[in-house]
């Protein structure tokens, strides 16, 4: 198993989403643009994820070469954002966001399917390989929180371009591996669809994201309105990934082989409730804020880790491909489309406390809709 090469690839992809989601609302609120147009340029980064996956896990479905594909998405993600020093004005940034973020999103599921190959029955590993993107994200997060506030916001730019070329390299380093599932046959992947367990897990995950969708669009942007610098900023960030790093470095093994990854996903997302409380009510409170930062551990870490688990489960075969892309596009995509779209308007007309309390009640939603109605299955 090429552990280094697996890991490069996820260092460089969550370092450009360290840069891209902390960051990218300071961007174009540097560039003039208020609540509404900021929830609405941010909602594009999940939007295209719910069509891009889903067309190119089809592709390797299909073709197979999920390598080539990735390194084909990765070097059109690159050479589209290089595009965003030519635009002005709303519609230029949107249709530049579209483009890039389309073939950005493209490339992780694809990744993750690959990586499961190469795990084969050690798939309790997984979190190793994982943290590093976790550890990528903190490097940029920390970084370039202080590189805005020596030179401004239009370092941000900058950050997303290197970081695009450095996942380019790294999908470079990776050679294509068989899918090991092939011949395992569950029919047409719509009768994998229709089961209730199946859909009560997408409701579930959707629910998630869209609950992020303040902290995903505001999070930077709040904190600076109660005073706090861009540095203490990047901080927090990065605390939360710290906490994320921490899990999947020394516990979420063995979470994963005590407990169910039904049983993690519920209290995954019982406990982001939690978190969009402490951060809506409590802004003022610094100590407050790295509690709710610590407990990124669950509404991403081992929410993550026990949804990509159960999607390794429910999926296989020829459709393991595609399930990792309906994941990432019903949660990351749609998920996260609806709630930073509809957070810009909640924002605007009745302030951040409302809307992250409005979070905290669709997490514990999906909470529910998972402990009720989703089951686990044994591991193959």
């Amino acid at each position: 198993m090429p552990y280094w090469r697996l890991s490069a690839f996820y260092f460089f992809y969550f370092a450009s989403l360290g840069a891209l989601v902390p960051y990218w609302g300071l961007y174009l609120e540097a560039r003039g643009f208020d609540a509404v147009a900021i929830g609405s340029l941010m909602a594009i980064l999940m939007a295209t994820k719910v069509v891009a996956p889903n067309v190119w896990g089809w592709l390797a479905d299909h073709l197979g070469h999920r390598m080539r594909l990735v390194r084909l998405a990765s070097l059109a993600a690159l050479v589209s954002f290089l595009a965003i020093y030519g635009v002005s004005g709303f519609w230029g940034i949107a249709l530049v966001m579209t483009f890039y973020s389309f073939f950005w999103n493209a490339s992780l599921p694809q990744f993750e399917a690959v990586t499961f190959d190469y795990l084969g029955p050690r798939a309790d590993r997984y979190p190793r390989i994982r943290v590093w993107g976790s550890i990528g994200f903190i490097v940029t997060v920390v970084g370039v929180g202080q590189w805005v506030d020596r030179a401004g916001p239009e370092m941000v730019t900058w950050s997303v371009l290197l970081t695009f070329a450095g996942v380019l390299v790294a999908s470079l380093l990776v050679k294509e591996r068989s899918d090991g599932d092939g011949k395992e046959d569950q029919g047409s992947i719509l009768k994998v669809l229709r089961r209730p367990a199946v859909i009560a897990f997408f409701v579930a995950v959707f629910l998630m994201q869209m609950s992020h969708g303040p902290y995903y669009a505001f999070y930077t942007i709040y904190l600076q309105e109660y005073g706090y610098s861009k540095t203490v900023i990047g901080f927090l960030w990065g605390l939360g990934v710290l906490a994320e790093v921490t899990l999947f470095l020394f516990y979420m093994h063995r979470l994963l082989r005590r407990y169910s990854t039904r049983l993690l996903l519920v209290a995954s997302l019982a406990l982001a409730g939690l978190r969009w409380l402490l951060i809506g009510w409590f802004p003022e409170e610094l100590w407050v804020l790295a509690v709710a930062q610590l407990l990124h551990a669950a509404s991403f870490g081992s929410f993550h880790a026990s949804a990509i688990h159960m999607i390794h489960r429910y999926f296989r075969g020829s459709h393991q491909g595609r399930g990792q892309a309906l994941y990432a596009s019903v949660s990351f995509g749609a998920g996260g489309a609806a709630g930073t779209f509809a957070s810009g308007f909640l924002w605007q007309q009745w302030g951040a406390t409302l809307a992250y309390t409005l979070a905290s009640s669709i997490a514990l939603l999906g909470a529910f809709i998972a402990w009720r109605f989703t089951r686990d299955e044994q591991p193959r």
